[in-house]
């Protein structure tokens, strides 16, 4: 299983494998899970809290629980990192992607995707110097 460094690195690689490629399952939705607990309307719940601006303890636990394992990991050869990812909708329901909730801030995590070539939308990596980075392990990044 891929030991993850940064919580939103593994973000990406979760968007990557659940909502592109459809593995593993099942798709994580915060809607489903609100309805099941009794929060009434999530969204207003989620205001009602402060949570606007954070990872929902419910939806971290998930995505620190899930397993990335086997050959996952080096199935994905591309991350799209965008603030409106699917990933992102469940963790932070009412984000408008206008902070830096998700920002991948290492790249130590590089490592578990051998065959990572190209990183699109890669405003959201915090990382120092993130171009040469990414190029020394032959990933490409658009930004």
């Amino acid at each position: 299983m891929a030991e993850f460094k940064d919580f939103d690195f593994e973000l990406m690689v979760a968007e990557a494998l659940i909502y592109g490629a459809g593995t593993p399952t099942p798709v994580f939705g915060i809607d489903e899970r609100s309805r099941a607990a009794p929060v009434g309307d999530l969204h207003s719940h989620v205001y009602d809290n402060g949570w606007e601006h954070s990872v929902l303890d419910e939806s971290r636990a998930y995505f620190e629980a899930l397993e990335i394992g086997g050959e996952l990991p080096a199935t994905v050869d591309e991350l799209v990192l965008d603030g409106g990812n699917q990933v992102f909708c469940g963790c932070s329901p009412v984000r408008d992607g206008e902070d830096d909730l998700f920002d991948v801030r290492s790249p130590d995590d590089l490592p578990l995707l051998p065959n990572l070539r190209r990183v699109l939308g890669a405003g959201t990596v915090a990382v120092p110097d993130k171009t040469e980075r990414f190029a020394a392990r032959g990933v490409t990044v658009v930004c």
